[in-house]
């Protein structure tokens, strides 16, 4: 085609695709649209309901096999609910370059992109009561439950003194 119009319509195209290509990228950081109830009723009432693409499959193998010392708690469950959870991980873990590596102890909070994104957030942070640890990822992203860790949604947790304020705003 080598018309006029060919120039608007391959930077019509190409407009509309960015943003599906950056989507796409970020995809494996949210929750897939089918999550098993069991996945919900086990994991997601202790803890937030992390989504697989946050850790390759190697490290839900580690955690799913080792729920009877999971991170100092007896985590286990039935045998069958154990395989039907760890097959739905293993299908969404993440693949993509940020989480190929395997974090130290298999935890999200440990691993490097995490670090990366937080490298801002003070120790002293993580222990606020309104926040008790890392792990605690609705402390500041109220949509993390649906895996919504959009850092344009961010909300202040309460008790971070005035400088943390400031830099949380920067």
């Amino acid at each position: 085609m080598n018309s006029p119009l060919r120039p608007l319509a391959l930077l019509l195209f190409g407009g509309c695709m960015a943003p599906l290509g950056t989507a796409l990228a970020d995809s494996a950081r949210t929750m897939p649209r089918v999550v098993p109830p069991a996945y919900t009723q086990e994991c997601a009432s202790c803890h937030t309901a992390y989504p697989p693409g946050m850790l390759p499959a190697a490290s839900w193998q580690r955690i799913m096999t080792g729920l009877d010392r999971h991170y100092g708690t007896d985590a286990s469950i039935d045998p069958a609910t154990v395989q039907q959870i760890g097959q739905w991980l293993e299908a969404y873990a993440g693949t993509y370059k940020r989480v190929a590596e395997e974090p130290p102890q298999d935890r999200i909070t440990r691993s490097a992109w995490f670090e990366r994104k937080h490298r801002k957030v003070e120790p002293t942070v993580w222990k606020l009561p309104s926040v008790k640890s890392a792990a605690n990822c609705s402390a500041c992203h109220p949509g993390a439950d649906q895996g919504d860790y959009d850092d344009d949604k961010l909300r202040m947790p309460a008790g971070l003194s005035a400088r943390q304020r400031w830099i949380w705003r920067d």
